[in-house]
């Protein structure tokens, strides 16, 4: 099968390539493990970070798109679109999150922290704080400051009530 498309790039200390080759899968293929698709790509992926070695990939994608719906560039577009906000979220979690690091193994113990980190960076964006990190670091210094992003305010009545 032909490449149907590529993208090059340069940037932040980092050279890119991107290759895709996409072909439609026959309705008959009985016994495929993908009952509504109707189109698999493989896209290839070059990174070479300076004074770095190369990495290469290749991943593999099945969708429900017909081939007429989308060109491979395209599906090009959209595969990287989804990788960024993909690898975003994740690097919120592991980075400022530490949840890599977490030694929360056992039970529902690690959902209900995934649950937890979600409730916490949905509130810090919900608040429209422009580096999570840094706020993060601000609560975590200051516990109160969390407190009014949650609604909770120590606004005590004469009666001390």
């Amino acid at each position: 099968m032909p490449i149907q498309h590529t993208a090059s790039n340069t940037g932040h200390g980092r050279s890119e390539s991107r290759s895709i080759k996409t072909v439609g899968i026959n309705e008959d293929l009985g016994g495929i493990a993908f009952p509504h698709a109707k189109h698999a790509l493989r896209v290839r992926r070059r990174h070479k970070k300076s004074e770095e070695k190369e990495t290469r990939e290749a991943p593999y994608a099945v969708i429900s798109l017909d081939t007429h719906q989308t060109t491979p560039a395209e599906l090009a577009t959209y595969l990287r679109g989804h990788w960024a906000v993909e690898n975003s979220s994740h690097h919120i979690r592991d980075v400022t999150f530490g949840e890599y690091a977490s030694t929360v193994h056992a039970g529902t113990a690690p959902r209900a922290m995934a649950a937890f980190r979600n409730l916490a960076i949905g509130t810090l964006k919900a608040a429209n704080a422009s580096n999570l990190a840094k706020t993060t670091r601000a609560i975590r210094n200051n516990p109160e400051r969390a407190l009014p992003l949650l609604g909770i305010t120590n606004n005590p009545t004469i009666q001390g009530t």
